[in-house]
């Protein structure tokens, strides 16, 4: 989720530099992914990303409701000109306060809460730009599930927005280097990965896994010699 029209999808370049909200959640699950899908265009659909398509095209789409005091907005575009980030939320609730409208943040995800904290730093920069965007104080989001049909309320912590603002600046620095970070092989992620067979991590992973073996051998031997 998390894509604007233009920016940030598999076919689009990125406008004016703006790194896409999406690839925030990318880079934190593997940053190569996220460089092999921003920088390199690659893309390949599995179960998984499939799924994800069928719940994100089911809450994209643009408009405003009203309901117990709450307005609420989906597909609104996003952005921060501190941050260099863009891209469209899900849903975005604003909840009816004395002093005005509180954004509340809402993203759509399959499956179920994740281990790791890609979906959150995904979400908590949602609201980083809705602070500068409303100049208002966005202290929580949450997550929906597909799989539970549940949300689970995220808390924009000083911890998580340290987080965020870091995976930004990791990408900023692969986009500017524009060289893809090499592949290191892990079960639990890569197995999962759509892109497992465009980015082959245990074949790139061997020949420098290979080269750094015998750069200490011939080290070792060095010093014994």
């Amino acid at each position: 989720m998390g894509e604007a029209a233009g920016i940030g999808g598999p076919d689009a370049a990125r406008d004016d530099d703006l790194i896409p909200l999406s690839a925030l959640q990318h880079a934190v699950y593997c940053l190569r992914q996220a460089a092999l899908i921003h920088l390199e265009r690659m893309w390949a659909e599995n179960r998984f990303t499939a799924e994800g398509q069928v719940v994100h095209l089911a809450t994209h789409e643009p408009g405003a409701r009203r309901g117990r005091g709450v307005r609420r907005v989906a597909a609104l575009p996003l952005a921060s000109r501190r941050l260099g980030i863009a891209g469209v939320a899900d849903l975005v609730e604003f909840q009816a306060e004395a002093s005005g409208e509180t954004p509340y943040p809402v993203e759509f995800k399959r499956g179920k809460a994740k281990l790791h904290r890609a979906d959150e730093v995904q979400l908590c920069a949602q609201g980083l730009c809705l602070e500068e965007m409303t100049g208002r104080s966005v202290p929580e989001g949450a997550l929906f599930y597909a799989a539970t049909k549940r949300r689970v309320v995220v808390p924009f912590d000083a911890e998580l927005r340290t987080l965020t603002e870091a995976t930004v600046e990791r990408l900023r620095e692969v986009f500017a280097s524009g060289r893809t970070p090499m592949a290191v092989y892990r079960a639990d992620r890569c197995r999962a990965c759509s892109l497992l067979d465009l980015c082959r991590p245990k074949a790139v992973a061997r020949p420098a896994r290979a080269w750094r073996e015998r750069m200490i051998a011939a080290l070792l031997e060095g010093e014994t010699s």
